[in-house]
C-alpha cells in the first residue's frame, strides 16, 4: 500500500488530494509519480479506470510555477469529452496551488477560447486539431512548455491524429519532459516515442489490474433484422439500473435511441455531431438517472468517467478488440459486478474470435430471449417491487381499500390485475432501423495503423492533404469532419 504523502508531493498538492478524498495511490500512480517528479520521460501502458489522469496530473501540477504567466504544461487527448474530464481533474488537483487550467477543443467558439488564452493559463488540455489551429493562428505559444503529455495515444493513432501530434511536439522545446499513456503499443507509437522521447522509463500496469474479471461476458448470434427485438427483450428481462448501448455509426445511434423511446424506454444518444452543450446535457441526465439507457458511438464514449453502469450492450461488434475492452470497461467498476452482451451476425464470428484471443477469455453464448421470457422478466421485476413495498411497512392508508376490494373479488384475481397493471408488457410498436452491413470478411487482421485508412465497410478512404502537405487517412484539422466516420 502506497500513500500519497510517501511520494514526494508538495504540501499544497497533498491538501488538494485530501480534499478530493485521495489517500492511497493506485499501482500506476505509485510507479509513475516519483519518476515524473525526477523529470524523466515516461511511457505508461494503462487503460481508462486505472487512475492515470492523477498519475500524470499530480507531478505536472507540482512542477507548475504559479507566478509565471506562460503555458508550462500541455495534455493532448483524443476527444473533447476526455479533454474536459482531464482538465476538471487537473483543476481539482491544482486547487491548492491555484493552477490555471484551460481545455480547448473543436465545436466550441474559437473566439471564446482565444479570450481565455489571453488570461494566461498554466496548463492546456486539448484535442490535436484545435491545439494545432491555435498554434497556426499564433494564439497559443508553447515556447515555455516543460511537460507534454499524450493521453490515450493508441486512440489518437486510430483517429488519424499522429501527424498533428508530431506537428505539435515539434513546436515545444526539445528540453522538455514527455509522458505518453496508451492501452496498447502499436509499432507507429513506439516509433514516435523513439523520435520524440529521451530514454523513456516504461511503466506497465499488470494485466490483473486492467482486466475486468467481475464482468460477465456473453455473445448472441442474431440476424441483423432481429437485433432490435432481441435488445428490447433483454432490457425487459434484465431491468438494468443504467445501461450503455454501443452502435457502430452516428446514424445507428440516432435511430436506436429514437426506436427505444418509441418502445417506451428512456434513452438518449451521444455522438460526435451533437453540440457540446447537448452532449453534456445527455451525460448529466444519464448520471442523474433521468434516462436509463445511453446509446453511444465508441469515439463519443471514450474516456467518459461514468459510474454505476450495470449493463453494456454491443449492438454492433466493434471492428477492433481494443474498442471492445474500452466498451465493456464502462461497467464492473469499483468492485461491482457488470454484464456485457455482444450481438454478432453469422459473418462476424471471426471478429468475436479476435476479441476472445485479445482478452484471453471465451464469451458464453446466450440464447436470444423469447417474447414470453421478456414478459416473465417484467413480471418478476414488478413482483420484486411489490415485495419491497411490503417490506417498507407503510401500508396503513391502503388497508381499508384493500379490504373493500377483497369483498368484491378473490385475492388471486386482484393480485393478477395489479401485476397486469404494473407490468410493462413487451411493446411491438414497429420501428425502422437502417440495416448495417456486417463487418468485412478478411483473410488476416490489418495492423492497427493500417485499419484507420479503411472505413467500416472495408473500403479504402480517400487521402486528405493537410495545410502542412502531409497525407492523412482522415481529416485531422476539422473536429467535425473527423467525427463523420463514427
Amino acid at each position: 500500500m502506497t500513500m500519497f504523502q510517501d511520494l514526494g508531493i508538495s504540501s499544497a498538492t497533498l491538501k488538494s488530494l485530501k480534499k478530493m478524498g485521495f489517500e492511497e495511490a493506485t499501482p500506476i500512480q505509485a510507479q509513475t509519480i516519483p519518476l515524473s517528479l525526477e523529470n524523466k520521460d515516461l511511457i505508461g501502458q494503462a487503460q481508462t479506470g486505472t487512475g492515470k489522469t492523477a498519475a500524470f496530473g499530480i507531478p505536472l501540477v507540482d512542477k507548475i510555477d504559479k507566478d509565471s504567466n506562460f503555458v508550462q504544461g500541455i495534455v493532448i487527448a483524443p476527444t473533447r469529452e476526455l479533454a474536459i474530464q482531464v482538465s476538471e481533474e487537473l483543476y481539482k488537483i491544482g486547487y491548492g496551488k491555484k493552477v490555471r487550467v484551460l481545455s480547448i477543443f473543436g465545436g466550441q467558439d474559437i473566439n471564446r477560447q482565444i479570450r481565455a488564452l489571453k488570461k494566461h493559463p498554466h496548463i492546456i488540455v486539448g484535442t490535436p486539431g484545435r491545439i494545432l489551429d491555435h498554434i497556426n493562428r499564433k494564439t497559443l505559444r508553447l515556447d515555455n512548455v516543460h511537460t507534454a503529455i499524450l493521453d490515450e495515444a493508441d486512440e489518437m493513432l486510430n483517429m488519424g491524429f499522429i501527424d498533428d501530434i508530431e506537428a505539435i511536439l515539434s513546436q515545444i522545446p526539445s528540453e522538455r519532459q514527455t509522458l505518453l499513456f496508451s492501452a496498447t503499443m502499436p509499432p507507429r507509437i513506439r516509433k514516435m516515442a523513439e523520435r520524440f522521447m529521451k530514454n523513456p522509463e516504461i511503466v506497465k500496469v499488470k494485466a490483473k489490474e486492467v482486466t475486468v474479471p467481475l464482468i460477465e461476458q456473453y455473445y448472441l448470434e442474431v440476424q441483423e433484422k432481429s437485433k432490435f427485438d432481441v435488445l428490447t427483450r433483454l432490457l425487459d428481462i434484465q431491468s438494468p439500473e443504467l445501461a450503455i448501448i454501443f452502435g457502430r455509426t452516428k446514424r445507428r445511434v440516432d435511430e436506436l435511441s429514437e426506436a427505444l423511446n418509441l418502445r417506451g424506454y428512456m434513452a438518449e444518444g451521444i455522438h460526435g455531431d451533437l453540440s457540446q452543450a447537448k452532449r453534456m446535457s445527455v451525460l448529466r441526465k444519464f448520471k442523474e438517472g433521468s434516462i436509463d439507457v445511453l446509446v453511444a458511438t465508441d469515439v463519443a464514449a471514450r474516456g467518459l468517467d461514468i459510474s454505476g453502469v450495470t449493463h453494456v450492450y454491443n449492438f454492433d461488434i466493434p471492428q477492433d478488440p481494443e474498442s471492445y475492452v474500452h466498451r465493456i470497461g464502462r461497467t464492473g467498476r469499483a468492485g461491482k459486478a457488470g454484464m456485457a452482451m455482444t450481438f454478432i451476425t453469422h459473418r462476424e464470428k471471426q471478429y468475436l474470435q479476435i476479441v476472445e484471443k485479445t482478452t484471453k477469455r471465451k464469451m458464453d453464448r446466450m440464447k436470444p430471449p423469447t417474447l414470453d421470457e421478456a414478459l416473465e422478466g417484467q413480471q418478476k421485476a414488478v413482483i420484486e417491487k411489490i415485495l419491497q413495498t411490503i417490506d417498507s411497512n407503510n401500508l396503513q392508508y391502503y388497508k381499508q381499500a384493500s379490504e373493500e376490494l377483497l369483498e368484491q373479488q378473490d385475492a388471486q384475481t386482484i393480485v393478477a390485475a395489479v401485476l397486469k397493471m404494473l407490468t410493462k408488457e413487451p411493446d411491438t410498436t414497429p420501428v425502422k432501423l437502417t440495416e448495417e452491413k456486417s463487418l468485412p470478411q478478411k483473410r488476416e487482421r490489418k495492423s492497427f495503423e493500417g485499419r484507420r485508412n479503411y472505413d467500416s465497410n472495408g473500403k479504402k478512404r480517400a487521402p486528405y492533404r493537410s495545410r502542412q502537405g502531409q497525407s492523412h487517412g482522415r481529416s485531422s484539422h476539422s473536429e467535425k469532419s473527423k467525427s463523420k466516420s463514427y
